[in-house]
């Protein structure tokens, strides 16, 4: 027999694999990977647990439900009940083709309010299309039986009755199964940002379909919001400034300060009207110029490049604009 794990890389989906697989089970991690959360710390956990582990790419589907979440939004741009079930479906249609019998998950009953109280896990088990084929190992006792446990493909009683926020039952479990190295369980998901949520709001109200890339872009630098057509990314330091100009394209503005260190600046897609002066005035006012200096900035676009003298404002007078 064997399973696939929906994995997280956390304490909870560790534990989780190691009941099914003390089960004598065969477990495939598998992590579906967007802009959003990515695989680096799940891929960790598991070549440390030994675990086979499957990375799958779902950005394309899941942008899909992060625009229009037929269950809604948490606390920010995060459509936790559509993801989870998005997840568990694609799960459930490599169930064949990995020779896999079931699906399952470490989510603990009552742990996250909006998505793993008892209504959320049955919504989602039937919107996934697994229903009884997916289960809970570290809730099981609290939930009907799965089609798993009725068959007897695992001993019910071996499974676990967590429930609730506390995270004392997991750590004693842990200890009991001599895992000694998890991840903290903080995080893990852009979308529950504040920041990054307010900038994501604001690229889909420009653009409906955006660019991977675009998405990628909100994890950089400053944001600024110039128009309806223009918004300006400034990198905070050498890194970003580097990762800017690799992710820029030919439609894109880049500028930079000539005559002092500062951030490159990328002007997504290019600017509109007076929209590339305000551009080089936020270049220059998050430069090392002094206030009221004259700054040459070099544009660069596509091939050809041009170098105004914009005289440096103080950076504050631009905060209207900061998304």
């Amino acid at each position: 027999m064997k399973a696939l794990c929906v994995y997280s890389g956390g304490l909870d989906s560790m534990l989780a694999a190691e009941l099914i697989r003390a089960q004598g089970i065969d477990v495939l991690a598998l992590f579906f990977e967007t802009p959003f959360f990515t695989s680096g710390k799940a891929g960790k956990s598991a070549r440390k647990m030994g675990l086979p582990f499957k990375v799958v790419n779902i950005a394309k589907r899941h942008l899909e439900i992060v625009k229009h979440p037929k269950h809604g939004y948490g606390n920010n741009m995060n459509p936790c009940i559509d993801c989870h079930a998005l997840m568990f479906r694609i799960a459930g249609e490599m169930l064949e083709r990995e020779g896999a019998g079931f699906a399952f998950s470490g989510e603990v009953l009552g742990q996250r309010p909006m998505s793993q109280n008892k209504r959320s896990l049955t919504l989602i088990a039937r919107e996934s299309g697994l229903e009884g084929l997916l289960l809970r190992p570290l809730s099981a006792k609290n939930l009907p039986p799965t089609i798993p446990e009725e068959k007897g493909w695992v001993i019910r009683d071996l499974l676990m009755d967590f429930q609730g926020r506390s995270r004392k039952p997991q750590i004693e479990l842990a200890k009991k199964l001599g895992i000694s190295e998890y991840p903290s369980p903080a995080g893990g998901c852009l979308l529950t940002g504040d920041a990054f949520s307010r900038r994501l709001k604001d690229l889909l109200s420009a653009r409906h379909d955006p660019e991977l890339r675009e998405i990628e872009l909100l994890k950089l630098g400053r944001h600024f919001r110039l128009d309806a057509q223009t918004k300006v990314v400034v990198g905070r330091n050498k890194g970003e400034n580097e990762a800017l100009t690799a992710l820029a394209n030919d439609k894109d503005v880049l500028l930079v300060s000539m005559s002092v260190p500062g951030p490159t600046v990328l002007v997504p897609g290019g600017y509109s009207g007076e929209s590339l002066g305000l551009a080089a005035e936020i270049t220059v006012a998050y430069s090392d110029a002094r206030v009221g200096e004259d700054i040459p900035v070099r544009t660069i676009r596509g091939v050809g490049d041009g170098m105004p003298v914009t005289r440096v404002r103080d950076k504050a007078e631009f905060r209207p604009y900061l998304i």
